[in-house]
């Protein structure tokens, strides 16, 4: 599902411990994630995010990590050995059309979109397949580069994901980036 892909070598540098100084993870994440939930961490990359998951979401969770390069999820894989976290880690390959969420339709209780919607080309697909992924009473956080997606931009998306079974429940602050956290609407299935 990826229009303009960022470059692998930029994965290093997302997963840098340096970055974790103004978006901790651990403090992004911990209002939203509980143990034994089913997490997905969408444009995982090398897990910079998805780990931190896999500790919140406990032994009985799970993170589905989908990425579009290989090379990311090789590289997250090894990390989630290191930190004892591959139990909990379930890593999926995506192709440019589909994030294949098929077999976790209905099961998701939390999904993270972390500066990768403006990689997508097709948002309304985008949102529609994690709208199907999703349980009826879950979250989904987003967040966008402030240097790469414009607040209007932004806003456009939190429409698409409107469309797609989504509302906006609230707007918490995430450095450098627009952030809203989406519910299911109560009419969607």
């Amino acid at each position: 599902m990826a229009e303009k892909v960022c470059p692998f070598w930029i994965g290093y540098l997302l997963a840098s411990p340096l970055r974790r100084l103004l978006q901790d993870p651990g403090k992004i994440l911990v209002p939203y994630v509980k143990p034994g939930m089913t997490a997905l961490d969408v444009g995982c990359a090398m897990g910079f995010f998805s780990l931190p998951l896999a500790r919140l979401v406990g032994e009985r969770g799970k993170v589905v990590c989908v990425d579009l390069q290989e090379k990311m999820l090789r590289s997250l894989r090894k990390r989630a050995l290191k930190a004892g976290l591959a139990d909990r880690i379930i890593p999926r390959l995506c192709g440019n059309d589909s994030l294949g969420l098929h077999e976790f339709e209905g099961k998701i209780d939390f999904a993270l979109a972390f500066a990768v919607i403006h990689e997508v080309p097709d948002t309304r697909g985008f949102f529609g397949e994690i709208s199907r992924a999703m349980k009826t009473v879950s979250k989904c956080l987003v967040a966008e580069p402030k240097a790469h997606v414009s607040a209007e931009d932004f806003e456009a998306t939190l429409s698409i994901a409107e469309e797609k079974g989504f509302q906006v429940v609230d707007r918490p602050p995430v450095v450098w980036s627009h952030s809203a956290l989406l519910g299911k609407r109560r009419d969607e299935p």
